[in-house]
């Protein structure tokens, strides 16, 4: 393989209002491992998408083999040799492992049909890379969307891997993998490195940066801040240039409200297909959030307290042992839930804003409909949280995002709900619908609602919770309030890295 230099020279990106990279820079060379690390929001995966051509960069160069490149897309990086494990599978679930595999460079026979025999041998060639480390079940005409999500995993890397790229990027590939599998990747990606490949490794894993990586970049904030060689350096200098002047912040001071002694929620032992023993409570009018890289169960967790996914262990809520199967039975206990992505899971974009406001609530109001008073209440709430609107009958669509994430958060409040469940809700939302929604929640906790708060974003999570329970694997890492909840102790135990400044009885190890 010939020798291969990639440089990402001040690359910057706006999205809308935010911007998710200001001066975005790195460079990698054939034979070597970069690695790429920062905080949740630094820039890390959009700064890899441009690269390939996902998306476009606002201003900023990339240099490929000392010539200037624009990849339009990623076929055109992939042409050039450059593609990418992403985050986000990109795999098409109703095709079979073959056929994702080799999507749009297939094996073709010389009268340019499809070899579907090559496709399926190659295939099975590939696989065995990874032999011994998944089930039977995963074979070249496996239907995709059977398989676990550590397979479908091993799928986006061989789907990568077919191509024989010069440049990879591993974009959090290790984030569904079990430790075997893991160490299978890191011995391909020695390999690789010997061949000559150029490798991007972006991990949240402290551990797996100082094992697999040469070097390391650093973003924060949208900024490249650091590069240290991994040989030469340390975990506290890397969360040092990960957190930069902030890592004497603790949170800022809000209202103190009175907690009630009274345990509103208790989880003892909860385990799903990504969960692996949760153990926490939280008092009634608390108001918890949940913090860590995401991905690491932070979703899960909320949406198996809602009756969306199986579980063992014991959930209680006031003392009481409840097993919601069903969003409706969550819903009887007058647990509530904002979901993460509100154009498929929290509206009906089509319909009107009070239908939307409406759709966990209209059997309160009767048969026959008593729609005089669903208005009243519909608009006596969009009063109470400033919704801008044309009227009740335009439709959702037509809100801004910040008044859109009002009707989700508005149709619960209609509920007066016990247990408030939050999963990234103010990503989005513009700084004065986020402020006003901040004065909810103390307004929500002062009136004895629980509240369990999930945000990708670190800082919100300190300046707005009192307490902070960080995710990793499944586990609850540590548990962080007081002096210890700090942005540098926030993310280094994300990171799965400890600091002197965590106390050992809020951090809580477990046993992989």
């Amino acid at each position: 393989m010939k020798s291969i230099t990639l440089n990402a020279q001040s690359i910057t990106k706006h999205f809308g209002g935010v911007v998710a990279l200001r001066d975005g820079s790195l460079d990698a060379n054939s034979g070597e491992v970069l690695a790429l690390v920062g905080a949740n929001g630094s820039g890390k995966s959009t700064l890899a998408k441009i690269i390939t051509g996902v998306i476009d960069r606002d201003s900023g160069e990339i240099v490929y083999n000392a010539e200037p490149v624009v990849f339009k897309n990623p076929l055109a990086a992939h042409i050039a040799g450059v593609t990418a494990v992403y985050q986000e599978l990109s795999l098409v679930p109703s095709m079979t492992v073959a056929e994702n595999i080799w999507l749009t460079h297939e094996p073709l026979t010389r009268f340019g049909q499809v070899d579907t025999r090559k496709t399926v041998s190659d295939t099975r060639k590939l696989l065995k890379l990874f032999e011994g480390t998944y089930q039977s079940t995963l074979r070249p005409n496996a239907v995709v969307d059977s398989l676990p999500p550590d397979e479908k995993q091993i799928v986006e890397i061989l789907k990568a891997i077919s191509r024989n790229p010069d440049v990879l990027i591993l974009d959090e590939a290790t984030a569904s993998l079990d430790s075997r599998q893991v160490e299978c990747l890191f011995n391909l990606i020695k390999e690789w490195k010997e061949q000559n490949m150029a490798l991007i490794f972006v991990s949240h894993r402290m551990d797996e940066i100082f094992r697999i990586a040469d070097r390391a970049v650093v973003l924060r904030n949208g900024n490249s801040v650091g590069e240290v060689k991994i040989a030469e350096s340390s975990e506290a200098e890397i969360v040092s240039l990960m957190i930069g002047h902030e890592s004497g912040l603790g949170r800022t001071e809000r209202a103190r409200l009175e907690i009630a002694d009274e345990i509103a929620l208790e989880l003892i032992d909860l385990k799903t297909d990504v969960l692996a023993g949760v153990n926490f409570s939280v008092k009634k009018g608390e108001m918890v959030g949940i913090g860590g890289i995401r991905g690491q169960g932070q979703t899960n967790l909320l949406h198996t307290l809602f009756g969306n996914k199986r579980f063992e262990g014991q959930i209680k809520l006031f003392g009481e042992t409840m097993r919601p199967n069903h969003p409706h039975a969550a819903m009887k206990k007058d647990i509530a839930l904002v979901p993460g992505d509100r154009a498929t899971q929290g509206l009906l974009l089509i319909r009107s804003i009070l239908e939307n406001l409406h759709l966990p609530n209209w059997q309160a109001y009767g048969i026959p409909l008593n729609i005089r008073k669903a208005t009243s209440d519909a608009n006596g709430i969009s009063k109470t949280l400033n919704m801008i609107m044309e009227s009740l009958d335009a439709p959702v669509s037509s809100l801004s995002g910040g008044n859109a994430q009002k009707v989700i958060i508005g149709k619960w409040l209609l509920r007066d709900p016990k247990l408030l469940l939050l999963d990234d809700p103010t990503k989005g939302v513009d700084v004065g619908t986020k402020a006003e929604f901040y004065n909810l929640l103390d307004r929500l906790c002062g009136s004895g609602t629980t509240i369990l708060f999930y945000s990708s974003d670190d800082q919100e999570l300190i300046d707005l919770c009192p307490r902070v329970l960080v995710m990793q694997d499944g586990f609850i890492k540590a548990d962080l309030s007081g002096d210890n909840l700090t942005k540098a102790n926030l993310v280094s135990t994300s990171m799965g890295a400890g600091l002197d400044a965590v106390n050992n009885n809020t951090v809580v190890e477990h046993e992989q």
